[in-house]
């Protein structure tokens, strides 16, 4: 068997070693580093009493240069050292890396001054909760999870008592050392939805120890809950997992501010808002030093790091400059987070809690994003791709994870920015090498304005990106996105779309293609005419239509649908947009297709200003209408109905043929023909076509021409037809009226004899009309038997003696029965004396004036079996 020589290649290690350094950036705080040696200054304050004292002050200090991750280990951490020597009596000031975590003194060598807490972000700003909900929804797994939960001992309850203060912290570096050792249980296989519940339980945890006073045991559960973030293991969960977790950070955060805030009142006066450290009383700065003495014993960076952020906001009881301290410190201390996705969302919660607490620290958000964009090249290193090998995760599925908090820190850094700034993200983006994920978070978090008036540079920059990873399309949706609420400038429009399309109409997959194809639409309405839209539309028929994509897209296709109509509000124009019907027809889900019509009848309605006749509007209309009315059916719900009859009337209120009456009326024949299914739009024809006539009768001064008396009789009878089918019966009763008083005014006198000469002297008749009548009376007899209750007594009168002045006016007193039962009503109207006395009497009198006219005699008798009694 042969056997080759093998050879390695030959390798230039200078190069590859000054290719792959990092770009050096000199530091603000001299040769501070974050894996320095920890210093610890310990200040003795002889203090004789809480109130107005003087106190004499010494300070040591010792250091040690041993490696600060094997320090920990041995005792020498600053809690552990300052147990072992520190004095009951003593304050005790902490500095890391020669930068005092908080003095109480103001830093007189520090040029600037932090600016006054007035300066807060203002409404512009997204807050982080808009998108906590969209995070959650979007990252989601069906992997297995596991959490650790504490389930340590009860050692840090409330009431222990510590004689000395060294014995006390020794006890609580103890509990914390318990904790860090061991005192835990790991769930396995737990689904999202119960990682989710233990999170809560976590939470709630915490808010149940703080309130039972059990602080360390607080303190613990953050602990845990922060090392959480260094578990990568699902990758694809980790930005739901970061919200989840950074929730309870908040939730400490709040509870250790408003503690210490707390101390700070007294009974002679209360701390206000916009405090200064000299307010703040020592019981509450040794508080607050105690926390960040506690936090400084955790051994391990992230928890560390989260935790510290986490109470940011309580330098402020320590001093002026503490946060502007802090800030640059906590941003070089993630420098030693090794995973690039878990210390992109450190930064980003630092960005989180530097802008709720000090929004005008810029320098240190900026400082925070040029420290990410030197350790970006890591995203593409071994180390990450290996780790996606092993998870079985493909990096297109593994560089989305970045963007939410790439885009919260641009947005961070980029609020009330200069010009400037995105002149120099440009630059570096172009320096490494135009990364689509980063430009694409560039695009997302700032201005549109800035984007606009750079549109072609960011095009060129967007071809010559890789797509590895990252498509092209999210870059071109990115910026179609800033195109819609701000303008290019006029000379690039043209160039733009065209540059844009090329790639989008070029895209094989229809989710792909509809995400963007949506958002260019808007940008072609705004800046072009129907040509430019019509050639959208009918790229965007051409790539749904096959295999039926469109069913999957129908949300992206009525955006579409919304963003046209917003924007040709002459619907003339519209409808003439020769793709604009045919892509109404990919609409094929009827309840989506009715929401479309629904937007389209709600433009018309708002935005028609004048009354049209145009066949082409008409027929469009017609069929959208028709479409609303025919969804229609039995389970439709009774607001639904009015919503549809409302947008239909409207359409049947701006349609007028002028002075063509004849094709007016047709009109509305064919309407009521299309919409027979909705009652109130059925009113409404009626009402119409009685206008109609009317408007007739207006023109022809009131003579009407045998040709304009045929056609106000053709409406009279549209109206008479119509009316029947209404199931109201007010409703029925009152456009009876109507229509009868319009025609009446229109000389449209009745044509086949009334019934009382058709059928006044027939038998059957009259039988059948006694018998209605009888059923009438016995149910109001039935009626007012129920009114007889104290409440009721008076409407009871008053319907008595109502229905006794009907009798006598319509009724044949000569009927034995009848004339007893007005005798009977009148006793009723009197019974209990809530009777209207000045009406009865009126009655009475015109009862005995009407029995001296002939053939009225019998009216006498009745008279005097009615009397009236006194109030006495």
């Amino acid at each position: 068997m042969a056997v080759f020589p093998w050879h390695s290649r030959h390798r230039n290690y200078k190069a590859e070693f000054a290719s792959c350094r990092l770009e050096a950036v000199p530091l603000e705080f001299g040769d501070y580093h974050p894996l320095k040696p920890i210093t610890v200054t310990e200040s003795k304050t002889k203090r004789v009493s809480r109130k107005g004292s003087t106190s004499s002050t010494s300070s040591s200090s010792s250091s040690s240069m041993v490696d600060p991750l094997s320090s920990v280990l041995d005792g020498t951490d600053p809690l552990s050292m300052f147990a072992a020597t520190a004095d009951p009596a003593a304050t005790v000031v902490a500095t890391v890396g020669g930068h005092p975590v908080g003095t109480g003194v103001e830093d007189s060598s520090r040029k600037k001054r932090d600016r006054d807490d007035s300066s807060i972000v203002g409404s512009d700003f997204e807050p982080w909760a808009s998108k906590r909900g969209e995070i959650l929804a979007c990252y989601t797994t069906t992997e297995k999870l596991s959490i650790n939960l504490f389930v340590g001992s009860e050692k840090g309850k409330a009431g222990s008592a510590t004689p000395a203060m060294s014995e006390k912290v020794r006890t609580r570096l103890e509990e914390l050392d318990d904790f860090e050792e061991g005192s835990q249980k790991e769930l396995l296989n737990l689904t999202q939805q119960d990682y989710v519940n233990r999170i809560e339980e976590l939470n709630q945890s915490l808010k149940d120890a703080w309130a039972s006073d059990q602080k360390v045991k607080a303190l613990k559960i953050v602990i845990q809950c922060s090392k959480l973030l260094s578990d990568t293991s699902v990758i694809q969960f980790y930005p739901s997992k970061f919200v989840l977790i950074t929730d309870i950070l908040d939730t400490f955060g709040r509870l250790v501010y408003e503690r210490i805030f707390s101390m700070c009142v007294d009974n002679r006066s209360v701390l206000p808002d916009h405090f200064s450290p000299e307010n703040v009383n020592d019981t509450a700065k040794e508080t607050c030093l105690n926390w960040f003495f506690k936090i400084a014993s955790i051994r391990e960076l992230i928890p560390r790091f989260y935790v510290e952020a986490s109470i940011l906001k309580c330098n402020k009881f320590l001093s002026k400059m503490g946060i502007s301290e802090c800030l640059p410190r906590l941003t070089c201390m993630i420098r030693g987070i090794g995973d690039p996705l878990v210390s992109v969302y450190a930064r980003a919660y630092l960005c989180r809690v530097g802008m709720e607490v000090a929004p005008h620290l810029k320098e240190s958000l900026n400082k925070n994003f040029f420290d990410f964009l030197l350790t970006f090249k890591q995203i593409h290193g071994d180390t990450v791709q290996n780790q996606l090998v092993v998870q079985g995760v493909e990096l297109p599925s593994y560089l989305p994870l970045y963007s939410p908090a790439m885009d919260w820190i641009f947005q961070c850094i980029s609020y009330h920015a200069p010009e400037t700034l995105l002149t120099e993200m440009m630059e570096r983006c172009k320096k490494l090498g135009n990364n689509a994920l980063l430009l694409n978070s560039v695009m997302s978090a700032f201005r549109a304005e800035f984007i606009a008036t750079r549109s072609v540079d960011f095009i060129a920059m967007i071809k010559e990106c890789d797509e590895s990873g990252f498509p092209k399309h999210f870059l071109f949706r990115s910026l179609g996105l800033n195109l819609a609420l701000a303008d290019p400038p006029e000379a690039d429009r043209l160039q733009i779309l065209n540059e844009a399309w090329k790639v989008i109409t070029k895209l094989k997959n229809p989710q792909d293609y509809i995400n963007c194809a949506e958002v260019w639409v808007e940008y072609t309405c705004k800046h072009f005419t129907k040509r430019e839209v019509n050639t959208v539309l009918a790229d965007v028929i051409k790539h749904m239509t096959p295999d039926r994509a469109f069913e999957d897209s129908y949300p992206e296709l009525q955006s579409i649908i919304k963003k046209v109509i917003a924007h040709f509000h002459d619907f003339s124009v519209l409808f003439s947009v020769e793709k604009f019907l045919p892509f109404l027809d990919m609409f094929q889900k009827e309840s989506v297709r009715v929401e479309v019509c629904k937007c389209i009848m709600e433009v018309f309605i708002k935005h028609q200003q004048e009354p049209t006749k145009d066949p082409v509007i008409l027929n469009a209309l017609l069929h959208v209408c028709k479409t609303m009315h025919d969804s229609v059916n039995a389970l439709t719900l009774e607001d639904e109905k009015r919503m549809l009859a409302y947008l239909i009337n409207g359409f049947i209120k701006m349609v007028s043929f002028g002075r063509d009456f004849e094709q007016q009326l047709s009109f509305y024949v064919e309407a009521r023909s299309m919409f027979c299914n909705l009652e109130p739009v059925l009113v409404q024809l009626i009402h119409s076509v009685n206008r109609l006539a009317m408007e007739t009768r207006k023109v022809m001064k009131g003579n009407h021409s045998r040709k304009t008396a045929a056609f106000v009789r053709a409406c009279v009878a549209y109206c008479f037809i119509t009316i029947p089918s209404l199931a109201g019966i007010f409703t029925r009763l009152n456009l009876y009226l109507h229509s009868g008083q319009v025609a009446l005014a229109n000389q449209c006198l009745s044509q086949v004899d009334s019934n009382d000469s058709l059928y006044g002297g027939d038998t059957k008749f009259l039988a059948e009309n006694n018998k209605l009548c009888e059923t009438v009376m016995a149910q109001i007899l039935e009626h007012l038997k129920t009114l007889a209750k104290d409440e009721a007594l008076k409407r009871q009168s008053s319907l008595g003696l109502s229905f006794f002045n009907s009798i006598l006016a319509h009724g044949d007193l000569r009927n034995n029965r009848l004339n007893q039962l007005s005798v009977n009503l009148w006793h009723l109207a009197q019974r209990h004396g809530c009777a209207d006395t000045r009406t009865m009497v009126k009655t009475l009198e015109y009862i005995k004036k009407r029995s001296k006219q002939p053939d009225m005699g019998h009216l006498t008798e009745l008279a005097l079996r009615l009397p009236l009694q006194t109030r006495t």
